[in-house]
């Protein structure tokens, strides 16, 4: 169903040429699943857990960038090998920074086409599910401007892109997101930033946008947010 390891290996190191023998070096087994790094960006694909309930079709897409936001990254290794366990196909992408840039829609479009090329890499039969937290989110958001998703789910996003813009998350003004949620949609966040949320944040004010509000950010980290996660991917049909 998905791409041969050896494929993508050789398919990653696509920035330089390189001989069969050094391609397999880009890449590790873990358990189950694949390692790959370029110079900035790490690529994991964790298989379904052999001893899983149920294998998944739908994929989970977990989209960071720690060398941009820190906080993207934040738990997404824990929630990959979370699901992988009950049977989900997870991506993993924690995208490099290789140069700044001063132009915000230049940066998330840089963003948006790394995404989609490990998406393609991946050979993802299905409409992914993209799971992003914190910046994460803004490149989440980006890509499914632009690209086919089943679902999205948002952890923590900023406020809006004027308030990503004031925490010097953008190097300039990006204009807000326009997309119509017209597939699953869902933000998990603290009660803190729900309140902030509530304000400004677009789609928490779409009634059709599903919304998680739990204590703290230890339980957004921990057995709530998970349980929230889980139940709403079973809800939706995933």
């Amino acid at each position: 169903m998905f791409a041969r390891y050896s494929n993508i290996a050789l398919r990653f190191s696509r920035r330089r040429p390189v001989s069969l023998s050094l391609a397999f070096g880009f890449g590790s087994f873990i358990g189950n699943s694949v390692r790959h790094s370029s110079s900035s960006t790490t690529f994991i694909l964790r298989q379904p857990a052999p001893d899983a309930p149920r294998e998944v079709p739908t994929p989970l897409v977990f989209v960071s960038s720690s060398a941009w936001d820190t906080s993207s990254s934040k738990g997404m290794p824990q929630l990959a090998s979370l699901f992988s366990a009950r049977g989900y196909t997870c991506l993993e992408i924690d995208l490099g920074l290789e140069e700044s840039s001063a132009d915000s829609q230049e940066l998330m479009h840089k963003f948006d086409s790394e995404v989609s090329a490990h998406v393609r890499l991946a050979a993802i039969p299905f409409a992914p599910v993209i799971i992003a937290r914190s910046g994460g989110t803004l490149i989440a958001q980006t890509y499914i401007s632009s690209h086919p998703a089943s679902g999205l789910i948002l952890i923590s996003p900023p406020a809006s892109n004027a308030d990503a813009t004031s925490r010097s998350l953008l190097p300039a003004p990006l204009p807000e997101f326009n997309f119509e949620p017209k597939f699953p949609c869902a933000i998990l966040c603290t009660e803190d930033e729900a309140a902030t949320l509530a304000d400004k944040n677009r789609l928490w004010q779409d009634t059709s946008v599903d919304k998680f509000v739990v204590r703290d950010e230890k339980a957004v980290n921990g057995q709530d947010g998970f349980n929230h996660i889980q139940t709403w991917l079973d809800d939706i049909g995933v």
